[in-house]
């Protein structure tokens, strides 16, 4: 493959779909090209593990009133859960706790977020954990570490109090039933798009950029980049010449951090429990273990969907390939009752981190490097320009986030397309 045009966009997730589609509006040539053999991302809905659709990556309406995939659903007709959830219950590692441990360990968690929006919000750029520590000792400080792991992908020394002040949500946060990742395709439509097909380099140095990838050549006048911060801190996308020493510092300080799914599908229902009923489990006797967050009878099935999150899990996980089906398992055996074991069909690992066009789930900035997020919104070649879920401002780490910012990077392009005629 040798050929030219006016816009090449590097990866097809929710920002390269979004880009794209801007693009096409706009009437002028260009190409998608993503590594993978599909498209989406890490948005991705699996519909053959248990039956029902599930999303292997982002599932949640983030600060749903204002996102523009709500919207998108009703368009394209797809059911959200727009109704009050059910009270998460609280599993102890031998027990569910009693409605007023719920009540306690639910105080002390917003209790501990509320004090590391403070610290961001003052312009403190420490570590989660230091100001955990600050907060001294609590009964329910393990839960308090999962829910900052599943929010960040990250452990609470490596997340910083400012980025995790940026961040905006609501407590409107509506799962898409029929799955985020087919929304997301569902909206592309049908946008063309170059699969399997990685591109290795950007060189910069003539008139024209040269996109290197593994078919060949693409010429063009502008280019969007929408892969990961792994892929570009990784080397795995080089630029020639390369990029200058502090943008590269901004994409090594908001790495991906791990998180990941294990689904479980039973040969008949073993929970006794309502649709999507949910519990989270952490062990108050052992609080090094990973905790996680347990969704029974997705869609009806007689399933479970476990996520864990944080470096507890990314150690258990290299463990084996079966690690994380394991613990997972373990979790369901105690609270359930091991005969649990007996009737599993079949399961399924995520493994975002294992990849290599992704290399984790998503940013986060490191202590002391969270004005560095910024850095990515900087012009340092008016041709070349970023967009993700790093670069979605206050809603960075979402599918939304993405998905705005390949719409802002397709303008920008645009702009500098018409600036060059």
């Amino acid at each position: 493959m040798s050929s030219q045009t006016d816009v090449v966009v590097i990866g097809a997730g929710a920002a390269g779909l979004a880009a794209g589609a801007r693009l096409r509006a706009a009437g002028i040539p260009f190409e998608i090209i993503e590594a993978a053999p599909v498209a989406g991302g890490r948005a991705a809905t699996d519909t053959t593990t248990l039956g029902v659709p599930f999303d292997l990556g982002c599932h949640w309406l983030h600060d749903a009133r204002d996102n523009p995939f709500t919207a998108l659903a009703e368009t394209h007709g797809f059911r959200v859960g727009r109704g009050v959830p059910v009270r998460r219950r609280l599993f102890l590692g031998d027990r569910f706790s009693t409605d007023a441990e719920k009540d306690a360990a639910d105080a002390e968690v917003d209790a501990v977020f509320d004090a590391i929006y403070a610290a961001g919000q003052a312009g403190r750029d420490i570590s989660a954990a230091e100001v955990m520590r600050a907060q001294g000792p609590g009964r329910y400080g393990v839960l308090a570490r999962h829910w900052l792991e599943l929010m960040s992908a990250a452990g609470p020394a490596d997340i910083s109090a400012v980025d995790f002040a940026l961040y905006r949500d609501t407590d409107d946060n509506w799962p898409v039933l029929d799955g985020y990742g087919a929304l997301v395709l569902a909206v592309a439509g049908d946008l063309k798009v170059t699969l399997g097909c990685p591109v290795r380099r950007i060189d910069r140095r003539g008139r024209r950029l040269a996109i290197e990838t593994d078919r060949g050549t693409i010429a063009c006048r502008a280019v969007v980049v929408t892969v990961s911060t792994a892929v570009i801190a990784s080397g795995r996308l080089a630029f020639d010449p390369a990029l200058p020493p502090d943008l590269a510092e901004a994409f090594a300080a908001l790495p991906l951090g791990f998180a990941e799914k294990v689904a479980l599908l039973f040969e008949r229902d073993i929970f006794g429990v309502p649709e999507r009923s949910g519990f989270d489990a952490v062990d108050l006797a052992r609080p090094e273990r990973a905790g996680a967050s347990v969704m029974l009878r997705p869609g009806g099935a007689s399933a479970a969907l476990v996520h864990v999150a944080g470096p507890e899990a990314q150690a258990m996980a290299g463990e084996g390939p079966d690690a994380l089906a394991d613990f997972a398992l373990g979790i369901l055996a105690a609270t359930f009752g091991a005969d649990v074991r007996r009737h599993v069909v079949r399961h399924l690992t995520t493994d975002w981190s294992g990849m290599p066009f992704i290399g984790g789930a998503y940013s986060c900035a490191l202590p002391g490097r969270a004005h560095l997020r910024a850095k990515l919104h900087e012009t340092f070649d008016p041709r070349i320009v970023f967009a993700g879920e790093a670069l979605g401002g206050p809603a960075f780490s979402t599918c939304h986030g993405a998905h705005i910012s390949g719409i802002a990077a397709a303008e920008t392009a645009l702009a500098q397309l018409e600036h060059a005629a």
